[in-house]
């Protein structure tokens, strides 16, 4: 329920996507001038990005909820995926080095560990109506922490977790991972002064951005009006194709049907990058990507609920201890390995938010290192719902004890 009205104002699909298109437009605009410029060194744009639609949907001028969110999530995502995979370049990824998967296999092992230690110490804050419910309401949060949507689904649905309980997780998972979020976009506009600090290599990052710079200007021209309509359509029809595929796929306890889409669509612009299509990037299919996902961040911002705190003072508090000991051991982590920032942004973020949020932390630091989230967000929707049972079983583990 909004905070200050009982009813949206705009309620109609396309009215609520035109304010939305409007935000990014003001805040682009913004961009485009020296003070919008001096305001987003302090706070990044993304951050407003999420933020402004958050505010102007608690405020009831568009709606919590709306199915323009899902389908925008539904739809949107993937074709972004495709495209910013479409010029992925796979060897200077892998190039990163050790630190990137070392620090991403470091966030699953803290979401794994932090909610049993969470629980055990801040239990006797939990009413006790709430019984075998909290255990399993944290045990589905794992999943969304772990992977994404998807495998918090799985996980719940694993569990038998309730619809109340349910619900309840994802208020807190919006109120706590979403917190977090904004600090990583903070720091994608600090990421020089952070490495600096703490002496961080960050050779292989500026190879990666080098490398795919220079293929992007070896490719660049003016986009005519043929480049845009087959980026767009290789967009959709790829995901209309992706959405049809995965209908005739086998899902369940592990795998839903929006996972097999992010995976379908992420191999099909991996595999493009191998071809000739790859060289659309250079009219713009990053671009238009980019655009996909910037509305996304905006949808996922007004879909945010942060009156609903209140009602689950308990779980949030649970969550943002869960959350800081995640945050505690990959700092630690990223100090005793020298490395850069990014990597604890991107490793963190593809276990919690998957492939919605990855990709865009990712590219808050560069556009060109975009990729890099997705390719790790995919690997956290596979070691999500077995690392997310894993946590489900300790959960379980601690609540016999201290119940």
């Amino acid at each position: 329920m909004p905070i200050f009205l009982s009813e949206a104002l705009i309620h109609e699909p396309m009215g609520i996507i035109a304010v939305l298109l409007g935000i990014l437009a003001c805040l682009f605009a913004a961009n485009d001038q020296v003070w919008g410029q001096k305001i987003f060194r302090v706070l990044p744009f993304l951050v407003f990005a999420y933020f402004v639609p958050t505010l102007f949907s608690n405020v009831g001028v568009i709606p919590i909820e709306s199915s323009v969110y899902k389908f925008i999530k539904v739809w949107f995502l993937p074709a972004s995926l495709l495209l910013l995979t479409l010029s992925v370049d796979i060897p200077a990824i892998l190039k990163l080095g050790r630190n990137a998967i070392v620090l991403f296999l470091t966030a699953t092992f803290t979401i794994v560990i932090g909610g049993p230690i969470a629980y055990l110490l801040l239990h006797p804050m939990i009413p006790d109506s709430m019984g075998e419910e909290a255990w399993k309401g944290l045990a589905a949060l794992s999943g969304s922490w772990i992977g994404g949507t998807a495998n918090m689904v799985a996980i719940g649905d694993s569990v038998g977790v309730g619809k109340d309980t349910f619900q309840l997780m994802v208020v807190v998972d919006v109120a706590v991972a979403n917190v977090w979020m904004a600090v990583l976009l903070w720091f994608a506009g600090r990421e020089k002064q952070l490495d600096e600090k703490v002496g961080a290599d960050r050779t292989s990052i500026d190879a990666c951005r080098q490398s795919v710079e220079d293929y992007q200007a070896s490719v660049s021209r003016p986009s005519t009006l043929s480049d845009v309509i087959k980026i767009v359509a290789l967009a959709i029809c790829g995901t209309v194709v992706a959405q049809w595929a995965s209908y005739f796929l086998p899902t369940g306890e592990f795998v839903t049907r929006f996972t097999w889409v992010v995976l379908m669509v992420t191999t099909m612009g991996v595999g493009l990058s191998f071809t000739r299509v790859r060289n659309l990037e250079g009219a713009g299919a990053s671009k238009i990507g980019s655009f996909f996902l910037y509305l996304l961040v905006a949808s996922i911002g007004a879909h945010a609920d942060f009156a609903k705190i209140q009602d689950a003072p308990a779980m949030v508090a649970i969550g943002a201890l869960w959350m800081l000991i995640h945050v505690i051991i990959m700092m630690g982590v990223r100090r005793l390995l020298k490395a850069p920032i990014f990597f604890v942004a991107v490793g963190s973020k593809a276990n919690i938010g998957g492939a919605a949020s990855a990709p865009i932390v990712a590219a808050a630091f560069h556009p060109a290192l975009a990729p890099v989230g997705i390719l790790l967000a995919v690997f956290g929707y596979v070691l999500g719902t077995y690392a997310g049972i894993t946590c489900g079983w300790l959960l379980r583990l601690v609540h016999g004890i201290v119940g």
